[in-house]
């Protein structure tokens, strides 16, 4: 797919709801188009929105081994509600025990390298494994969520897995998510509720103050301007594209 292709596809869902942006992309791509799950807040919206379209999709969500107890209940809580299974992706155990073995368990707290190191290992691998053998992916990124994703569109070219990128909220507020989710009963996670707006592994997650960006939580001890793991990433000097 070329970038005339992306800008195409842009045009046309400009202005389409999340839902029709599923149901397209479901609908072309069939079995070989897949959900990437964190169970943060955008993307249990979207799992809302699957439920109702009665389209078969693969939906898949990455087990570092270091997710906080509330991440589990909500998965638990979400299969139940929706019955819609959700496949389950850990890192390789070798690798996590060599890098345990050689760096320490909290190697992460050391040095940025050691942290993209952590990242690579517990959720790039297995992401890379969970969408071997697809055309196209969703995620629930959304533009608002920081300065480092402010320029996400709604159909990208993913470089670093050479497929479609689908982010159907990418336009959405944080108001427009929680309202949807008091106003359809959506299941979330709890810490969400003690200020924890953006969830990932435990050690490298902590609540924000009022007024705070979005991901300020996230890897905290780190330079703003370097809170992604590694999954949204584009390579450098490389544009959405084909």
């Amino acid at each position: 797919m070329d970038q005339s292709q992306i800008e195409e596809l842009n045009h046309r869902f400009g202005a389409s709801s999340p839902e029709e942006v599923l149901s397209f992309f479901i609908k072309k791509y069939k079995d070989k188009v897949a959900f990437s799950t964190s169970l943060g807040a955008e993307d249990q919206v979207i799992t809302h929105m699957l439920s109702g379209l009665g389209l078969t999709l693969r939906i898949f969500t990455l087990d570092t081994g270091r997710l906080f107890q509330e991440t589990y209940d909500v998965l638990d809580i979400t299969r139940a509600k929706y019955h819609l299974p959700v496949e389950i992706y850990f890192p390789d155990a070798s690798h996590v025990e060599a890098m345990v073995s050689e760096k320490g368990i909290n190697l992460f707290y050391d040095s940025f390298e050691n942290r993209l190191l952590c990242c690579h290992i517990r959720k790039t691998e297995p992401l890379k494994r969970a969408l071997a053998g697809m055309d196209a992916w969703f995620s629930g990124l959304r533009r608002e969520q920081s300065l480092s994703r402010h320029d996400i569109r709604r159909v990208e070219w993913d470089e670093q897995h050479g497929m479609i990128k689908i982010n159907p909220l990418v336009d959405w507020t944080h108001e427009q998510v929680w309202e949807y989710i008091r106003k359809h009963h959506v299941p979330y996670n709890k810490l969400h509720d003690q200020d924890y707006p953006s969830i990932g592994c435990q050690p490298c997650t902590r609540a924000v103050q009022a007024g705070d960006d979005i991901r300020s939580g996230r890897w905290w001890w780190e330079q703003e301007g370097q809170k992604e793991c590694g999954l949204h990433v584009k390579e450098a000097g490389k544009k959405d594209e084909r």
